[in-house]
């Protein structure tokens, strides 16, 4: 394994191969020439991330002191006590949930007089190159895997792992589509949960799964009273416990790396594990299978529900909506990604448990680009901007009704993106750092800029006449 010092150089080493690598395709977006100039670029932008997940109970009144994990406690706390504000003839979430309406009423009958078709359409755009792309990214990762298994060996694994790791940024880039009744979080057909859960849940209770330290029986993949089969993962899923999470990107990742024993690298499961035929390997091998083709089909599904010209599908009951009552779905997707999700259940929640099970991707150790895609992602909707999808970003919305904001917003942009790229990495690392050290330093001005970040988005929100509604903003 050697030693500590050479493990942290080999970790580091990877993102600068990874990076040599497909990196083009999310982090030189900003570099065309076009809408560069209104980003920074981030240095030392890897071509991989992580995962996040939105519904866990945290108890947030146990959280004391004057840290800025406190602080983000106390406003959600006072705005779980709250509430929402109303939309127009709407009832107000409660802390971030979703209201009856969007619009903001106005005694103005010529407030929000702007005509906002072509910003939304290039949204509908972007969601669909942007899940088209995840897909794509998948089926590489499936292709991968495949490999691995025809021919297990240390250096198929590794592929695999950087198969994962290449495809993590386009997805995290979708995060920006989520926090509304969009196709992410609510099946169209059927109004139930969409298949956001089976996609990207996090944290895991890996034990579920597979043997873990000191558990060499534990899981499903050991357990040979359940065959290892779709139904019966999916039946497995975060049933009695929420951490016990059987699909997605996080399963996959634990699968190819397994638990992560060491503070200064990545886990580190042997290729053996998939050589055919020893012990419950074979089991192993289906179920990688297994739910590496169930998220290559779920991430297609939800490409199909942005598709063009696809009568039914959600894209067209996006387009046929007000434009505000589509606006505010676009507004409550940055900003509630920005100043909640980011900002305290993938930040905080870690700095103030200090546990590495709170991390994103604790199995890759992918955790700092974890966060630097989903900023990115709220980048591409507020210009309008991903690979070939270039169309009328929502900044040219603000500028019109707000310059000086618009120009605020682009500056919180840029602080953000800055601060996510000075946290320390592996994240492991800032989480075993004391208190007033300059790694918990860095992550805390993270929290803060992404907190500053949604508080102007929510300005803009009020601006074109939309509830934003954003948990202790």
């Amino acid at each position: 394994m050697g030693t500590k010092t050479s493990k942290a150089k080999l970790w580091l080493g990877l993102g600068a191969y990874v990076m040599s690598g497909a990196a083009a395709a999310g982090a030189g977006q900003a570099g065309d020439g076009t809408k560069s100039d209104r980003l920074s670029t981030t240095a030392g932008l890897e071509r991989f991330a992580g995962a996040p997940r939105d519904d866990r109970a945290i108890d947030w009144s146990s959280v004391a002191g004057d840290s800025v994990t406190a602080r983000v406690a106390q406003r959600i706390l006072l705005a779980a006590t709250e509430g929402g504000e109303g939309g127009e003839g709407g009832e107000g979430g409660e802390g971030g949930g979703m209201p009856s309406s969007y619009k903001l009423s106005s005694t103005d009958a010529d407030a929000f007089n702007y005509d906002a078709k072509a910003q939304l359409r290039a949204y509908a755009d972007l969601a669909f190159t942007n899940y088209s792309a995840a897909q794509a990214d998948a089926m590489a990762l499936q292709t991968a895997v495949t490999a691995l298994l025809a021919t297990p060996s240390e250096e198929t694994l590794a592929t695999a792992r950087f198969a994962w790791l290449n495809a993590r940024p386009a997805y995290l880039q979708t995060e920006a589509f989520r926090f509304y009744d969009g196709p992410i979080d609510v099946d169209p057909a059927s109004g139930e949960d969409g298949p956001e859960g089976r996609i990207n849940a996090w944290p895991m209770n890996e034990a579920h799964v597979d043997y873990v330290d000191g558990q060499p029986d534990a899981g499903l993949v050991n357990d040979a009273s359940q065959e290892i089969s779709k139904d019966i993962i999916l039946a497995n899923d975060q049933v009695a416990d929420e951490a016990d999470v059987t699909t997605g990107w996080h399963a996959i990742e634990f699968l190819l790396w397994g638990q992560d024993l060491d503070d200064y690298g990545p886990g580190a499961r042997p290729a053996s594990d998939y050589v055919a035929g020893q012990g419950n390997n074979d089991r192993r091998r289906l179920y990688l299978e297994t739910v590496t083709e169930l998220l290559v089909g779920d991430l297609g599904g939800l490409a199909e529900q942005w598709a063009p010209n696809q009568a039914g599908n959600y894209r067209e009951s996006f387009l046929a909506l007000d434009q505000r009552e589509a606006l505010g779905r676009i507004m409550n997707g940055m900003a509630q990604l920005a100043g909640f999700e980011m900002a305290s259940e993938r930040l905080a929640v870690a700095l103030d448990s200090g546990d590495q099970e709170d991390e994103h991707s604790c199995f890759s150790d992918n955790t700092r680009n974890d966060h630097i895609y989903d900023l990115r992602g709220i980048q591409n909707v507020y210009f309008g901007q991903y690979g070939a999808a270039d169309g009328a970003g929502i900044d040219q919305l603000v500028a019109e009704l707000d310059p000086t904001l618009n120009q605020q917003i682009i500056a919180a942009l840029n602080r953000a993106e800055a601060a996510l790229a000075a946290i320390d990495q592996p994240f492991d690392r800032v989480l075993a750092s004391a208190p007033g050290s300059l790694p918990r330093a860095e992550a805390e001005a993270a929290v803060t800029a992404l907190q500053d970040l949604a508080a102007l988005l929510k300005d803009a929100g009020g601006k074109l006449g939309v509830l934003v509604i954003v948990a202790g903003l």
